[in-house]
C-alpha cells in the first residue's frame, strides 16, 4: 500500500486529525505489512532522514463501532505501555521504542525492527531446538526479564509470539501491552495473558473469591513453558478442549514424554520442573535460575594455556608425521621366510603376480579362485602360452 494511501485509509477526512498525521507521515515512509491485530496493524517503515528500517505498529483509536470503553482502555494500556518501554530502555534484549505519534484516530509505535520475526515462525521451521541454543535463548530472556523485575514490572504475557529475533538471532522482549508496573508486596487480580501460558495462581484469581493475588512468579512459569516448548517441540498443557488444559495447569499436570524427551539431559529437565510448579513461592526466581546448573554448564571452568605442553605437543606430532612419512616412502625390508610362504601377502609381489596372470590367462586371477591361483605356482607353463612365446621370439 502507497504511503497516499496509507493516509487516506489511515484518517476520516478531519482536518487537525489529518495535520497530525502528517507529523508521522513527513518523518516515515510505511511500507508493506507484517502482521495485524484486533485492534492493531505492524508495518515495515524507513526513517526518510537516515534511511534506517523500523517496525510502526498502528493502533486503531477511532471508535469507529461505538465501543467508547474499549477506546479508552486501548488508550491506557498504550500509554503504559509506552511508559514501561521508556522505562526498559536500553537493554540488549528487550524491544526498543524509537518514536511514537498519537492522532485523535491513531497512535503509532516505532520499534526497532527484527528481521527474523517472531521466536514462534522460527520454532515453527525448526521444530525443536538443541539444549545449546535453547540455553541461549534462555539465558538471553532471563537476562531480560531479571531487568524487568528488578524496576518492579511484571511481564504477564511472555510466550513465542511476543519474543523476536533479530538478524544474529539475539532475544527482544515485546509486546508489554499487558505489563504493570507493581509496588513492594502488592498483589495483582487482573485475569490477562494467553491460555497456555497462563500461571496457575492467575486462573486461581479468576475462578476463586477468596484466592490472593499474583506477583512476578507469573513470568518465571512463563519462562517455564517457553523452555519446555523450545526443546520438544510442543507446550507442556495445550489440549483441544480448554478446560481441560487449564485443569492440567491448576494442577501442573505435565510429563517429559517418549521419544522428545528421550535424547534430552536431565539438567534442563530439573530447571524445567522447578519454574512449573503451583506454588509460587516454590517457584525458582530469575536470578536462581540463572544460576541453575543448566547455565552454570555453558560457562564452564576457566583453562589455563600451558605453553610447554603445547610446545611438546606440536614437537611429538611433527616427529610423529615424519616418521610416517619415511616408511611408506622406504617400506622395511622383506624376509626370504615371508616371500616362500605367503608372496601375495606382499604387496610388490601381489603386484608382479596379478600382473603375470593377467598375461597367461587374459583375465584377473579372483582372490577366491583357488584354483586359478594354483596355476600361478606351476613348474610348466601352458601349452597354450608356450606357443604365444614361441610365436614372439
Amino acid at each position: 500500500m502507497t504511503q497516499d494511501k496509507l493516509t487516506e485509509d489511515s484518517v476520516d477526512g478531519d482536518l487537525p486529525s489529518r495535520i497530525q498525521a502528517k507529523e508521522f507521515y513527513a518523518k516515515y515512509e510505511p511500507r508493506e505489512i507484517l502482521g495485524k491485530g484486533v485492534s492493531s496493524t505492524v508495518r515495515r517503515c524507513f526513517e526518510k532522514k537516515s534511511g534506517k528500517e523500523y517496525a510502526v505498529k498502528i493502533i486503531d483509536i477511532s471508535g469507529e463501532k461505538g465501543e467508547t470503553y474499549q477506546v479508552e482502555q486501548t488508550k491506557k494500556d498504550t500509554y503504559r505501555e509506552i511508559n514501561i518501554l521508556r522505562m526498559c530502555a536500553g537493554h540488549d534484549h528487550i524491544i526498543e521504542l524509537h518514536d511514537w505519534f498519537e492522532t485523535p484516530t491513531f497512535i503509532f509505535l516505532v520499534f526497532e525492527l527484527c528481521k527474523r520475526g517472531e521466536l514462534f515462525d522460527y520454532l515453527t521451521e525448526v521444530v525443536s531446538l538443541s539444549e545449546k541454543r535453547t540455553r541461549i535463548i534462555m539465558r538471553q530472556l532471563l537476562e531480560a526479564v531479571l531487568f524487568v523485575h528488578d524496576k518492579n514490572i511484571v511481564h504477564r504475557d511472555l510466550k513465542p509470539e511476543n519474543i523476536l529475533l533479530d538478524d544474529n538471532l539475539n532475544v527482544k522482549v515485546s509486546d508489554f501491552g499487558f505489563a504493570t508496573v507493581v509496588n513492594k508486596d502488592e498483589e495483582l487480580t487482573e485475569l490477562c495473558g494467553t491460555p497456555g501460558y497462563l500461571a496457575p495462581e492467575v486462573l486461581a484469581v479468576s475462578m476463586y473469591d477468596n484466592a490472593p493475588g499474583y506477583g512476578k512468579e507469573v513470568d518465571m512459569w512463563a519462562c517455564g513453558v517457553i523452555m519446555f516448548t523450545l526443546l520438544c517441540g510442543s507446550p507442556p498443557f495445550w489440549h483441544r478442549k480448554q478446560m481441560l488444559m487449564l485443569r492440567a495447569i491448576m494442577q501442573a499436570n505435565y510429563s517429559f514424554g517418549s521419544p522428545e524427551w528421550d535424547d534430552i539431559s536431565e539438567t534442563p529437565k530439573d530447571l524445567i520442573s522447578k519454574l512449573l510448579i503451583v506454588e509460587p513461592k516454590k517457584r525458582l526466581t530469575v536470578k536462581e535460575c540463572l544460576a541453575h546448573p543448566f547455565f552454570v554448564r555453558e560457562l564452564g571452568p576457566e583453562k589455563k594455556f600451558y605453553a610447554r605442553r603445547v610446545f611438546k605437543a606440536a614437537i611429538l606430532c611433527a616427529r610423529f608425521f615424519y616418521r610416517l612419512k619415511f616408511f611408506y616412502v622406504n617400506p622395511l625390508p622383506i624376509s626370504s621366510d615371508v616371500l616362500k610362504t605367503n608372496p601375495y601377502s606382499v604387496k610388490l609381489c601381489r603386484k608382479l603376480i596379478d600382473g603375470a596372470a593377467f598375461g597367461m590367462y587374459g583375465h584377473w586371477v579372483k582372490r577366491g579362485d583357488n584354483q586359478n591361483r594354483a596355476a600361478l605356482f606351476e613348474h610348466t607353463l601352458r601349452d597354450d602360452w608356450k606357443n604365444t612365446i614361441l610365436t614372439q621370439f
